[in-house]
């Protein structure tokens, strides 16, 4: 079952370190205390530290600004631009400087033992399992539901196919797949994987 969703719409939770605001996509399983996977838009509106989540897998991509660097132990890792995935751990001590006033940017979390994510963008169909979607370009379809920027769409059971339906077409399309034999957070082990 696809769930949709228009970013403009989504309930605001702003930081509260006063930096910006997070609009939530999905945290599932959905009420659980912990997340295997979670999907949010998020609004920088100053430099400033990003939030530590041990054992957990981070993708940003920016949506909207001028541009965003990320630092690790005062040294450059990463200048953000638009529409260009960033993984990285979430372990890892992140400072961000804004090249502009503020930025829009779309954010995939993923628990390492448990789940992983693959981001990309793209203009062709997509269909998978699970994941989530955000439209940067033209017109998209799903079964009957036409869905155009800052629409989409999350789902964790047989995903519909996401069809293109106009020549400028451009979406952030996010595959979440099971780690097969995943031993529950609780038990306490870590899946080493590459980011």
């Amino acid at each position: 079952m696809m769930h949709f969703y228009d970013t403009q719409t989504l309930p605001v939770s702003p930081w509260r370190n006063g930096g910006g605001e997070t609009r939530e996509i999905i945290s599932f399983p959905p009420h659980a205390t912990v997340f295997d996977w979670r999907a949010s838009i998020a609004t920088i509106a100053r430099r400033g530290d990003f939030s530590l989540f041990p054992g957990v897998d981070r993708v940003i991509t920016l949506l909207e600004g001028e541009g965003v660097e990320l630092y690790a132990a005062g040294e450059i890792i990463q200048a953000l631009r638009l529409n260009q995935p960033f993984a990285f751990a979430g372990e890892t001590p992140i400072f961000s400087k804004l090249s502009g006033e503020k930025s829009l940017d779309f954010n995939v979390m993923t628990r390492r033992d448990s789940t992983t994510a693959r981001v990309f963008t793209t203009s062709a169909a997509q269909q998978c399992q699970a994941g989530v979607f955000w439209i940067i370009t033209g017109e998209w379809q799903v079964g009957e539901k036409r869905l155009t920027r800052g629409e989409g769409a999350w789902w964790y059971q047989g995903g519909e196919p996401v069809h293109p339906m106009t020549a400028d077409a451009l979406m952030l399309f996010a595959q979440i797949e099971t780690i097969e034999n995943a031993v529950p957070p609780s038990r306490g082990r870590v899946v080493n994987r590459a980011l």
